[in-house]
C-alpha cells in the first residue's frame, strides 16, 4: 500500500507540474488562459510592485532551498527518499500557480511591435518554451520530474542517479533548460510594465541562481568533470566560448 500511495503521489505532482508549465505559456503570453500575466483589475502601481516581488520571492526561495544538496539530505530524514523530487516539483508548482492567481497587472506599455516583428518574437516565444521542453529530455526528463524514483521504489529497485553526460543543446549551453526560459520571457511583441518586472526580475534570478548556488553544488558533486566543462562551454550564452567537448559529459538537474 505505501508503495502505491508513492506512486500515486508521484504522479499527481507531476500533473500538477504539468499543468503550471502549461499554463506558464499562456500565462506569460497572454493566450487562452483565464488569468494571464496582463488580465485583471489594476491596483495602485507602487502596490502591484511589492505584492508581484513578493510573489517571485516565495518561487525563488522555495526553488532555491529546496534544491540544494544539504536540504534534500535533510528531508530525506522525514520523508521517503523516492518522493524527494516529487516533492520538490509539486511545492514548485504551486508556487507557480500562487503567482498566476495573484500577480497584479501592470499594463503600461514599454514596447509593442506590429507585422512581421511581431509574429517573429511570437516564433521566438514558442521556440524558447521549445527549447526547455527538449532540454529536459536532453539530460532524464522522467529523473527530473520524480518519476523514475517512484518506479523504482514501486518497483523495490535501488533509487538510481543519472550520469553526467553531454548531448545535444548541453553542447552548447551548461544550462539550456533556464536559456530557453530567458528567451520565452523577453520575446514579448507586446512588453507591458508587469512582463517586464517578470522578466529582469525571474532573468536575474535566474543568473544568480545558476552562478552561486547551482554551479558551485555541481562542482561539489561530479568534480573536475564539471569544472573542464566549466572551460569549454558557456554558462548561458551560446557560441561564447571555443566548444570543444566530444568527450566531455554534461550536468544533470540537482
Amino acid at each position: 500500500m505505501k508503495k502505491v500511495l508513492v506512486l500515486l503521489y508521484g504522479i499527481a505532482a507531476y500533473v500538477i507540474f504539468l499543468i503550471a508549465f502549461l499554463y506558464a505559456i499562456g500565462f506569460v503570453g497572454n493566450l487562452m488562459v483565464p488569468k494571464s500575466i496582463d488580465s485583471g483589475e489594476e491596483a495602485p502601481l507602487m502596490q502591484s510592485i511589492l505584492i508581484n516581488i513578493g510573489l517571485l520571492s516565495i518561487f525563488a526561495m522555495q526553488h532555491s532551498i529546496m534544491a540544494r544538496p544539504a536540504f534534500k539530505k535533510w528531508i530525506k530524514r522525514f520523508i521517503n527518499p523516492a518522493i524527494e523530487r516529487s516533492t520538490y516539483i509539486l511545492l514548485s508548482s504551486l508556487a507557480l500557480l500562487l503567482i498566476y492567481w495573484k500577480w497584479q497587472p501592470m499594463t503600461t506599455i514599454v514596447w509593442e511591435t506590429d507585422g512581421a516583428i511581431a509574429m517573429l518574437l511570437t516564433v521566438v516565444f514558442f521556440l524558447g518554451w521549445l527549447v526547455v521542453f527538449l532540454s529536459t529530455f536532453m539530460i532524464s526528463h522522467f529523473e527530473l520530474f520524480g518519476l523514475t524514483q517512484i518506479y523504482e521504489n514501486f518497483k523495490d529497485q535501488k533509487l538510481t542517479y543519472p550520469k553526467f553526460q553531454t548531448n545535444w543543446f548541453y553542447k552548447i549551453v551548461r544550462h539550456p533548460i533556464m536559456l530557453g526560459f530567458i528567451i520565452a520571457f523577453w520575446a514579448a511583441p507586446t512588453m507591458t510594465l508587469g512582463h517586464l518586472l517578470f522578466t529582469v526580475v525571474t532573468t536575474a534570478y535566474i543568473l544568480i541562481a545558476i552562478k552561486f548556488l547551482e554551479e558551485k553544488d555541481l562542482k561539489k558533486i561530479i568534480g573536475k568533470e564539471y569544472v573542464e566543462y566549466q572551460k569549454q562551454v558557456p554558462m548561458i550564452v551560446p557560441f561564447s566560448k571555443i566548444v570543444n567537448v566530444e568527450n566531455t559529459n554534461s550536468p544533470q538537474k540537482v
